[in-house]
C-alpha cells in the first residue's frame, strides 16, 4: 500500500506550512490566548484566501474537492504549530452538509465557509455515561423542524459560529440537525484554552441533515475522530522537533543534552509512536476512501494510537525539557496541553480499545 502524498496533496502540505509559518508564531498564538474569543481571525482568513479551508470540499460548491485525506494533511500541519483556528470542526461539519444535506443547506453554508465568511459549529458530545453514536439529546418531529432537548457538552469553538451542527435521537434512530437560531450557552474553557460551551437545548428548533435514522451521525464521527487523530500525529510532531532542537542546544557537563544516551532512547521511542500513529491514520483514510469493511476497525486503531501514543510523546517531550518544560511562557507546554484535550475526546484510548474489542468479538460471532 503507498502512503505517499499525491502532488494535490504535497502542495496543500507545503502552502499550509508556509502560511502556519508566517502566522502561528508563539507570540501571536500567545496574542490569541488572551483574547475574547480565543480565535485567530486574521489566520482564518488567510487560510480561506488561499483555499485551504475550502480544499476537502466539493469542487461544485467552491472546494478543492480533495476530501478527508485534503483536510487531514491541512490539519496534521496546524498540530505542528497548534494554530488556534476551528478547521477541523468547521470543515467535517461542512463535508457533513456536503454529503448529506439538501440544496438549501448545501447553498447557504458550503461556498461560505470554503470562502471563511461562514463557521458552523460541531456539537457531539454530551457528559458521561453518553456515548457520542448514541446520544441522549433526543429530536422530535414537529412539521417541517425538529425540536431538540438536551444539553452536548464542551462544543469547541463556538465564538463566531454561524450555526451549529448537533446530533440528537429520535424514533427513527439517531441523526444531525442544524441549529441556526441563538440556544443557551454555558462558556467554559478547554485544556488548549479554546473557549467552547455547553449547549443547553430545550426545544430548540433544528433541521434534519440527512434522514434521522440514516448513517449520517456515524460517517460524521468517522471523519471527526480521523481529524483529530490527524491533529494529534502533528501535535506529535511539533512536541518531537521541540524538544529535538532544545536539547541539541542545551549543554550539560560540557556536551550536548541530545548526545547522552537516555535522551536519545526516549526522543527514540517518540519517533517510533509519531510514524506508527501517522502509518495507521493513513490506512483508516485509506479505508474509509475505498469503503472498505473494516473501515470501522482502521478507524478505532487509529484513534487509539493518536489518544495513547499522542499523549505519550506529549509527556516524554516535556519531561525532556526538565523545569522549562512546564514553564508557560516556553511552549513546549503548549503541545501537552493540545495533546492532553485531543486524547480525551470521544472518550479517549480507553474507550477507543473497549470499542475495538467490541467490534472484533462481533465480526467472530458474525463470522
Amino acid at each position: 500500500m503507498d502512503f505517499h502524498l499525491s502532488e494535490e496533496l504535497v502542495a496543500v502540505r507545503d502552502l499550509a506550512r508556509d502560511i502556519f509559518t508566517d502566522q502561528a508564531t508563539t507570540d501571536r498564538i500567545r496574542e490569541v490566548e488572551a483574547s475574547e474569543t480565543r480565535v485567530d481571525e486574521n489566520l482564518w482568513a488567510e487560510l480561506a484566501k488561499a483555499g485551504l479551508v475550502g480544499a476537502a470540499l466539493p469542487e461544485e460548491h467552491g472546494g478543492a474537492g480533495l476530501g478527508l485525506d485534503g483536510l487531514c494533511v491541512l490539519l496534521a500541519e496546524q498540530g505542528r504549530f497548534v494554530a488556534p483556528v476551528p478547521l477541523w470542526t468547521a470543515v467535517v461539519a461542512a463535508m457533513a452538509i456536503a454529503t448529506h444535506g439538501d440544496d438549501e443547506q448545501r447553498g447557504r453554508y458550503l461556498r461560505a465557509t470554503a470562502s471563511g465568511s461562514a463557521r458552523i459549529a460541531l456539537a457531539l458530545e454530551e457528559f458521561a455515561p453518553a456515548e457520542p453514536n448514541a446520544p441522549t439529546c433526543t429530536a422530535t418531529a414537529e412539521g417541517d423542524v425538529w425540536r431538540l432537548s438536551g444539553t452536548k457538552a464542551v462544543v469547541p469553538s463556538p465564538q463566531g459560529a454561524d450555526a451549529v451542527l448537533v446530533s440528537a435521537t429520535t424514533d427513527r434512530g439517531p441523526g444531525l440537525f442544524l441549529v441556526e437560531h441563538e440556544i443557551h450557552r454555558e462558556q467554559a474553557e478547554t485544556t488548549t484554552r479554546d473557549l467552547s460551551a455547553h449547549l443547553h437545548l430545550d426545544g430548540a428548533t433544528g433541521r434534519a441533515v440527512g434522514v434521522p435514522g440514516d448513517d449520517a451521525l456515524h460517517q460524521t464521527l468517522r471523519r471527526a475522530t480521523v481529524a483529530l487523530s490527524a491533529i494529534q500525529t502533528g501535535v506529535a510532531r511539533g512536541a518531537l522537533a521541540l524538544a529535538a532542537g532544545y536539547l541539541a542546544e542545551r549543554h550539560q557537563f560540557g556536551r550536548p543534552l541530545a548526545t547522552f544516551q537516555a535522551v536519545q532512547h526516549q526522543l527514540a521511542d517518540c519517533y517510533i509512536d509519531v510514524e506508527a500513529a501517522e502509518v495507521v491514520l493513513w490506512q483508516a483514510l485509506t479505508s474509509l476512501a475505498d469503503g472498505a469493511a473494516d473501515a470501522d476497525r482502521a478507524v478505532l486503531v487509529a484513534k487509539w494510537w493518536a489518544d495513547q501514543a499522542g499523549l505519550d510523546v506529549v509527556h516524554r517531550t516535556q519531561h525532556v525539557h526538565g523545569g522549562i518544560g512546564v514553564d508557560v511562557d516556553y511552549p513546549a507546554h503548549r503541545y501537552f496541553l493540545w495533546g492532553k484535550q485531543i486524547s480525551s475526546t470521544f472518550g479517549g484510548a480507553a474507550a477507543a480499545l473497549a470499542d475495538l474489542g467490541a467490534l472484533l468479538a462481533a465480526e467472530e460471532v458474525a463470522s
